[in-house]
């Protein structure tokens, strides 16, 4: 381990963190823009710590040399859904993307772990640009739901203070935590439509009112400064209903106000 730099070999896991995590979030933009819904809720990634590393290297007798093929995870990115559900239809895309190669997958959600641990792991091969050329690096991508997140957070944190070897009792207290978090998970997919109804009518009325409130701003931009004040005055009317119909319908004139302010402002 002499003389190993490890700034330098944790370059390309940092630039693949970034590159993916962008990915991600940019899909996530993508499928709201065009399914109104997307799997994803939201991407974060590390890359693992020097220590880490060498604390699994140990564990799996990965020597040193063999650290870019023997440990997986060096570059991480975890992915929030919903439901369980939306973890499968993630799994999918993931699949069919061609920017990097899916080499296998660990099923945590079908096959538990002893612990109660339940994820989605997708090992990919990814290529990163260096300053030297193209440098293909592992990354572990999770699949998790909320409750699966926190229940993993909260055990990943208690293994750490007692070194692996958790006590009996909280062993015991961790899996009946997880499987009340599966439960949960159960649960929220059995109203699922209805949450994803409910989400999407606050997304709807949210849209409208901002469309609503930058065409007021837009009507005193061409000094429409009477019609603006009675829009402004008819949405805070209705601004605190849930009548979505008629912030659409008031949302419609602003629009035909617009328009013909644009008009008298060309024929000048």
């Amino acid at each position: 381990m002499e003389g190993w730099d490890w700034k330098k070999f944790l370059l390309p896991y940092e630039q693949a963190i970034e590159e993916l995590k962008v990915k991600f979030k940019t899909l996530r933009t993508e499928l709201k823009s065009r399914e109104e819904y997307s799997p994803i809720e939201f991407v974060t990634g590390r890359v693992k710590k020097v220590s880490s590393i060498l604390e699994k290297a140990k564990r799996l007798n990965v020597p040193m040399e063999q650290l870019e093929t023997g440990i997986e995870d060096i570059a991480g990115i975890r992915i929030m859904c919903q439901f369980v559900e939306d973890i499968d239809r993630l799994a999918e895309l993931i699949r069919q993307r061609e920017d990097m190669t899916l080499l296998y997958v660990k099923d945590y959600i079908k096959n538990k772990k002893p612990s109660g641990y339940r994820s989605y792991h997708i090992i990919v091969e990814y290529p990163v640009q260096t300053a030297l050329g193209m440098k293909r690096v592992l990354a572990e991508i999770q699949l998790r739901t909320l409750a699966m997140n926190f229940w993993a957070t909260i055990e990943h944190s208690l293994n750490y203070k007692y070194r692996e070897s958790l006590p009996q009792e909280v062993v015991n207290r961790l899996s009946k935590a997880a499987e009340a978090a599966f439960l949960l998970d159960q649960e929220m997919s059995s109203i699922r439509e209805e949450i994803m109804e409910a989400q999407k009518l606050f997304e709807d009325k949210s849209n409208i009112i901002s469309k609503v409130l930058n065409g007021i701003h837009e009507l005193y931009f061409f000094h429409r400064v009477r019609e603006a004040a009675q829009f402004q005055m008819r949405f805070n009317e209705l601004w605190d209903t849930d009548d979505v119909w008629l912030l659409k319908e008031l949302l419609g004139q602003v629009e035909e106000a617009i328009v013909r302010a644009k008009k008298g402002n060309a024929s000048k």
